[in-house]
């Protein structure tokens, strides 16, 4: 279906561009949202009129959506969750979760405007952005720990999980018998021999 673009949409094109896309996309997506409009010779001569205006008006979100995003930009979100012990979450972290995150600390932002390339599966922090506008997109860090303080290390710089197997490799290290290479398999060092003999 040919459709005239009423707004700026990432991968499609910018205001006043005709493209063609999928039926579902445009009748499920683009029409019922009011981002687009059938192209046919009436929808243009509309759109032709009306231009200015929506040019106009988009300027004006575009620029409010800046402000908006100033306040925003470079925030970061601690999610405490439960995680195995390699680090991996039980579930993962949604855009809902961030959404309310970043709106208990007064950002207002719905959840459509969370742009997650992947989900987030495992401890450690990441960089979300937050969709303002079609042109304006703002990072924001997400800081997903077991608990505060190591959320708090990890927002220092610290890998939380690879000095937790740091600490679990010098611990097992601790236990390991020294092994005598003279001996057989199976064969009782005399060391220990003698100390049976004694009691």
């Amino acid at each position: 279906m040919d459709i005239i673009l009423l707004e700026r949409i990432e991968k499609l094109g910018s205001i006043g561009d005709v493209v063609s896309v999928k039926d579902g996309y445009a009748r499920n997506f683009l029409l019922p949202n009011k981002k687009a409009l059938r192209a046919n010779e009436a929808n243009r001569k509309v759109f032709e009129a009306n231009r200015d205006r929506l040019e106009q008006e988009n300027a004006e979100r575009r620029s409010d959506a800046e402000k908006a995003g100033e306040k925003i930009e470079g925030a970061e979100v601690t999610l405490i969750r439960a995680s195995s012990n390699s680090g991996q979450l039980y579930g993962s972290v949604s855009v809902r979760d961030i959404a309310e995150g970043l709106n208990a600390k007064g950002h207002e932002v719905n959840k459509s405007q969370i742009v997650l390339e992947r989900p987030i599966k495992t401890l450690g922090l990441f960089d979300v952005y937050v969709a303002m506008h079609p042109e304006v997109r703002v990072g924001v860090k997400v800081n997903v720990a077991r608990s505060e303080d190591e959320a708090e290390l990890q927002s220092q710089g610290v890998d939380v999980m690879a000095q937790m197997f740091e600490e679990d490799r010098n611990e097992s290290e601790g236990f390991t018998e020294k092994r005598d290479p003279t001996l057989e398999a199976g064969e009782i060092p005399e060391d220990l021999l003698q100390g049976d003999e004694e009691a």
